[in-house]
């Protein structure tokens, strides 16, 4: 089913994925997130530092129901946690 073109699709919903930065900087709001996974990324910094980050991120978000999956490295340039909500 194709949605109108004026109704806004949240590009966080839409890739499943949130940037740990916007996490880490309170910029992004996870309360109307209709999907039980979500992907955190970062991809800025050295390989220590975007774990460092994702993670950081990741314990913020614990406080809002996610449980940590997996953490992982992609091609030493991005590093990606998977969570799941919990309930």
């Amino acid at each position: 089913m194709l949605m109108p073109s004026n109704e806004f699709v949240d590009p966080v919903a839409q890739r499943r994925l949130v940037d740990a930065m916007a996490v880490l900087e309170n910029k992004v709001d996870l309360r109307g997130y209709p999907h039980r996974y979500l992907g955190v990324v970062c991809d800025r910094g050295r390989s220590t530092e975007r774990v460092t980050y994702v993670i950081a991120a990741v314990e913020i978000l614990d406080r809002f129901g996610w449980d940590l999956v997996n953490v992982t490295e992609f091609f030493d340039h991005s590093a990606y946690a998977f969570l799941r909500r919990r309930g």
